[in-house]
């Protein structure tokens, strides 16, 4: 029997850190109760966040508490996470993705390896056939257009054969200010470049998204559908609220404090 399609949906508003991890949280509940009746849809959410710098599970709490003043006074929201990686970035002028999927959906189920490897994969196809950029090997987790320059993240967490978290691709020069700030990914010789930059182009976060849905189609087999938001029960009324709190939240700091 083949798996259902993915249902993705894309924020056009920055959106809160936190409330945005807890509408993933709330996510992953409603599958982990509807998976035994193999009602749940894997989901893919794509959008941009406001300001903020983010911690994974390598970060000490003296590190954390330092990081935590220092970069708050910039004008960015500081959260800590249970993701992979370390110390990162997400803003404005970046495409974020967080793919909600059941690992345990095929037989044989998709490990986590390979899962972060399909990730790591569609980004790179992307970046090739949208915008002819190549990527270079690297042994750290992302995707690099040179040795010295990273393009984007991928930072997950898989509990119960369910995905959160996901990947995040630098569009435009905005976050840049800001990754300056920090050394990203415990990274000290790796600076955050952009696709514009790169390729040269005028390209903003909504031009990518539906190369990026194709790419994700492509790289996990799957089927895409747009989530139909005032049908979808629990799950679009949570993207509803959501949505709502980000508009309500106004203007957001566009370039970092000195």
């Amino acid at each position: 029997m083949s798996s259902p399609p993915v249902l993705y949906h894309y924020f056009r508003m920055p959106l809160p850190y936190a409330r945005t991890l807890a509408l993933q949280e709330r996510i992953h509940q409603i599958q982990l109760a509807s998976r035994r009746t193999s009602s749940h849809h894997d989901i893919l959410l794509l959008l941009q966040h406001r300001p903020v710098y983010t911690s994974g599970r390598r970060q000490t709490e003296r590190e954390l508490g330092t990081e935590h003043a220092r970069l708050t006074k910039l004008g960015a929201d500081f959260v800590t996470t249970l993701r992979g990686g370390q110390l990162t970035y997400h803003g404005p002028g970046q495409l974020v993705g967080y793919p909600l999927l059941d690992l345990g959906r095929r037989s044989p189920p998709i490990g986590i390896r390979e899962y972060i490897c399909k990730l790591q994969q569609m980004i790179q196809t992307y970046l090739s056939s949208a915008h002819k950029l190549a990527h270079v090997p690297s042994e750290h987790t992302g995707v690099f257009l040179d040795p010295a320059t990273k393009v984007a993240s991928i930072g997950v967490q898989v509990r119960h054969r369910l995905t959160t978290h996901g990947f995040a691709v630098n569009v435009t020069q905005e976050p840049l200010g800001w990754f300056d700030k920090v050394v990203a990914c415990g990274l000290a010789d790796v600076k955050a470049g952009c696709i514009a930059l790169a390729a040269g182009e005028q390209v903003q976060v909504h031009d990518m998204v539906e190369g990026m849905v194709h790419a994700f189609s492509r790289s996990y087999g799957r089927d895409m559908k747009k989530l139909e938001v005032e049908s979808a029960g629990e799950v679009g009324e949570a993207i509803h609220e959501l949505e709502e709190e980000a508009r309500k939240a106004g203007d957001w700091p566009r370039t970092p404090i000195s």
